[in-house]
């Protein structure tokens, strides 16, 4: 046997530990990185409140959407909003809503009649929503879109989301004392605008992360008096809608209101005015946008602190 060198099995020992030492310090490059998951695209929803012929600002918000590149994951429309809304989910371009908004008048979907429950009937939307949608029910929408309609007899905002699609945006079109009730499965039904002027509820129901709300806050009378009974109606409804802000408002993370001042319900001949105001409003309010959505930033405008939404209770759903 050799001689016992506790000396050198101590130095054997301590080079052990070092190269164990060097190994736990540079692990093997084979080793699997820890694999990070891409943050979950954000889900945006849109609602379009009415306001006639003013709603035509709507089609700006949504152009300057399309060209920033933000995805429109849900719609919802109230009254004029609806149409629109309607015709964004069935596939129109931004040109193309342009192009029917230039064209389309009141006469294009209202129609003068004798009636105790209105002075006309907007039963001619329905020639008319043949002609600019794509589809005639909620299913094939290529973008979930929700309808607000008022129940005329109980006053509850109801929410049309399937079936057919013409009937539920006559509804949410029918405005008190101008249009007559609009029927659907034996209940009558009138503008969406009482249950929900802005329709930014539903929107949370059917899965949107992130709300915006477009608001068409002008009154129909600025500094004279009314011409006849619809303006008195219409001014009416405006004040109400301005005292109910607080209703849709708790489920908007942003509210655009493009400036409409001046603009009469019935101007359509002012299309491209109107789509112009619509582009300034989402222009204005995009860096908020991006940060809601956690975009990166496409200018260096400043980014304004934006309150976070309160849940409401859930609407009622028309099937």
């Amino acid at each position: 046997m050799g001689r016992w060198d506790p000396l050198s099995r101590l130095n054997r020992l301590v080079r052990s530990v070092r190269a164990f030492s060097r190994e736990l310090s540079h692990p093997s490059e084979e080793q699997p990185r820890p694999v990070v998951p891409e943050p979950r695209r954000l889900k945006l929803g849109v609602a379009l409140g009415g306001g006639f012929a003013r709603g035509l600002a709507h089609i700006g918000v949504l152009k300057v959407l399309h060209q920033e590149g933000i995805t429109v994951d849900f719609v919802g429309g109230t009254s004029v909003g609806s149409i629109v809304g309607a015709a964004y989910c069935a596939g129109a371009g931004a040109e193309e809503l342009e192009e029917i908004a230039r064209a389309t008048r009141f006469k294009d979907f209202a129609r003068w009649t004798l009636s105790r429950y209105g002075f006309c009937t907007n039963d001619r939307m329905t020639r008319f929503c043949s002609r600019v949608l794509r589809t005639t029910d909620f299913e094939q929408l290529k973008i979930p879109l929700a309808i607000t309609a008022t129940d005329f007899q109980s006053g509850e905002a109801v929410v049309f989301t399937k079936g057919p699609l013409v009937d539920p945006i006559r509804a949410s079109c029918a405005y008190p004392g101008m249009f007559l009730p609009v029927q659907i499965d034996g209940r009558s039904y009138i503008d969406g605008m009482l249950g929900y002027a802005v329709p930014t509820t539903p929107l949370r129901a059917m899965g949107a992360d992130v709300v915006i709300g477009v608001y068409l806050s002008a009154h129909w009378m600025n500094q004279r008096m009314p011409r006849h009974l619809f303006e008195i109606i219409g001014q009416c409804f405006s004040i109400a809608q301005a005292n109910m802000c607080s209703v849709w408002k708790k489920d908007a993370d942003l509210v655009l209101e493009p400036d409409v001042m001046g603009f009469s319900y019935d101007c359509f001949d002012r299309a491209k005015e109107l789509i112009a105001r619509g582009e300034q409003a989402a222009r204005d309010a995009m860096p908020q946008l991006r940060a809601l959505l956690n975009l990166p930033q496409s200018s260096s405008a400043p980014v304004a602190s934006i309150s976070p939404p309160v849940a409401t209770p859930q609407p009622s759903v028309a099937v």
